[in-house]
């Protein structure tokens, strides 16, 4: 038995569903050792970014909204998508500060993510914000409502024991940002 896997070719791709901030697609690939075609469906989007935000007195900046998948209230970091033509770092900057009024003294890359590589195509970098102060207030967008909540950083590991963050990749983030604690 051989322990290499092969890929499968791609034999068509239809857009089933534009949905503004994602497509839907229907792929049919052909599987490298029957050689028979299976359908395949796939979320495309731009990449996302995620960033633990360190505020001057060790707090992480989280923000709560309402989130229509869960149909509930959740507490997660700020993130969101990449626009065309912006980095990965910027988009993360920009974000905190729509999202939290907050602006960071430095942003640095520590980790990244496929949201999830049975359906997704983009990936999820996740950032470590320090130094940030407030100096703004939340500029959301016309369909997103966030309130900020500031978490001392000693209580994050209690916070996530408890439940109270859901969102596998805010935890993924919070992950990353323990590792390059750790270095």
């Amino acid at each position: 038995m051989s322990s290499e896997l092969k890929h499968w070719e791609e034999l068509q791709r239809e857009l089933l569903q534009d949905c503004r901030v994602f497509t839907v697609s229907k792929m049919t690939s052909r599987s490298p050792h029957t050689g028979e075609s299976h359908p395949f469906y796939r979320i495309d989007s731009s990449d996302w970014v995620n960033i633990v935000a360190l505020t001057t007195d060790d707090e992480l900046v989280l923000v709560r909204q309402y989130r229509h998948g869960e149909g509930r209230v959740t507490l997660e970091i700020p993130g969101g998508l990449v626009d065309p033509g912006e980095s990965h770092a910027v988009a993360a900057a920009r974000e905190l500060l729509e999202e939290t009024g907050y602006r960071a003294s430095s942003v640095a890359k520590v980790g990244e993510v496929n949201p999830n590589p049975a359906l997704f195509g983009n990936r999820t970098e996740t950032y470590v914000a320090r130094g940030c102060e407030r100096v703004a207030e939340i500029a959301n967008g016309h369909t997103e409502e966030t309130v900020v909540e500031l978490l001392p950083r000693a209580r994050l590991r209690e916070t996530l024991r408890e439940g109270r963050i859901t969102s596998a990749l805010v935890i993924a983030a919070l992950y990353w940002f323990e590792l390059e604690g750790a270095r």
